[in-house]
């Protein structure tokens, strides 16, 4: 079983604390406990996700977002029951408790640590000029800068392999050789790399119609080449699969701060002055998964950028989905950004 110990916490404690123990904990949970180490709720990947999209803040307590009625397994159950229990239910992890109600350990099914392969295909965008990192990218691509003793794109493509991806499409346009001498097949990492090349950049949507259409049959990740983070891929893949949208985005929240008190009114009259108030929104996170319609339907050379082939399929009635992200991400497009990636890549 788990140490559960290092996924324990109080439900007093703050959701980005909490966030910070499950993303150091590995399991897609927490186990909320009291100071007797009773269980009083669990938290898992969807309760911050559903947390995140109603906007709660940062230091909303756990308890108020917790599952407190979650399943558990009793201290005596055989470990075929457990697994048994765990299937019914659809559940990846079960805490284990004594009589007591105390938390003694926690199951997780094999599966979770299995690296089984995942036959999705991976489209990595790396053509890009990276004009606001100049000089660095004067005779580099962004995506072949190196944070720590690796570059960028290495980094994206070794996480995703981690995961269990092995088919991968990388789109090119600006020095391709070096990234195609780097890469070469792919045969160094244990996947396989073909090369889609814009002649003219076609926008960061347009290189999807350069892709072997007849290859593409399973929801695909696409993915900036710009991009360190450590987003959960079969998590996502898992909710794109449950939705069956058109499309899934990725999203982080963006909070920005009016510096001024912001005048509320009813015509002439004022009803509220909110001094400098925090204002949320989600922002793209450069990470999508895209179904083998949506491919399909960007036509060879179209220049097109994500955005407006997104608004195309919601005004087409196709549904667009949205996955919060609240793991470490980091998209490098300015010089801090590039040397923030270096101090965090040693940690």
């Amino acid at each position: 079983m788990i140490h559960w110990k290092q996924i324990a916490i109080h439900k007093d404690t703050p959701l980005e604390t909490a966030i910070e123990t499950l993303d150091k904990g590995g399991q897609r949970i927490v186990l909320v406990v009291d100071n007797e180490d009773r269980l009083m709720g669990t938290l898992t990947d969807g309760d911050v996700r559903r947390a995140l999209l109603r906007h709660q803040t940062m230091t909303t307590p756990v308890g108020k977002i917790m599952c407190a009625t979650p399943q558990v397994a009793e201290l005596h159950w055989t470990r075929e029951k457990t697994l048994a229990v765990m299937e019914n239910t659809r559940l990846l992890q079960l805490p284990v408790v004594d009589p007591a109600g105390r938390v003694v350990g926690l199951e997780t099914l094999h599966e979770l640590l299995d690296k089984k392969k995942i036959d999705n295909p991976v489209f990595l965008m790396a053509g890009g000029f990276g004009k606001r990192l100049h000089p660095l990218t004067q005779d580099c691509p962004k995506p072949m800068l190196k944070v720590g003793d690796k570059p960028i794109l290495e980094l994206i493509l070794q996480s995703l392999a981690d995961a269990g991806f092995h088919r991968f499409y990388i789109s090119t346009h600006y020095l391709p050789e070096m990234i195609r001498d780097h890469f070469g097949d792919g045969s160094k990492w244990n996947v396989t790399i073909r090369y889609v090349h814009e002649e003219e950049p076609l926008g960061t949507g347009g290189a999807l119609g350069l892709l072997p259409e007849n290859e593409i049959q399973l929801p695909m990740v696409l993915m900036n080449g710009d991009l360190l983070t450590r987003v959960d891929y079969r998590g996502l893949l898992e909710f794109h699969q449950r939705y069956q949208g058109a499309a899934t985005l990725c999203v982080r929240e963006y909070e920005s701060q009016v510096p001024y008190g912001v005048i509320q009114s009813e015509g002439h009259r004022i009803t509220q002055i909110v001094e400098k108030p925090v204002q949320r929104h989600f922002i793209s996170a450069g990470i999508y998964i895209l179904s083998p319609e949506l491919v399909e339907r960007v036509a060879p050379g179209q220049r097109i950028d994500m955005p407006t082939l997104l608004e195309q399929e919601i005004a087409a009635g196709r549904d667009v989905n949205m996955f919060p992200v609240h793991e470490y991400w980091l998209d490098i497009g300015r010089m801090d950004d590039f040397q923030r990636a270096q101090e965090e890549v040693r940690l």
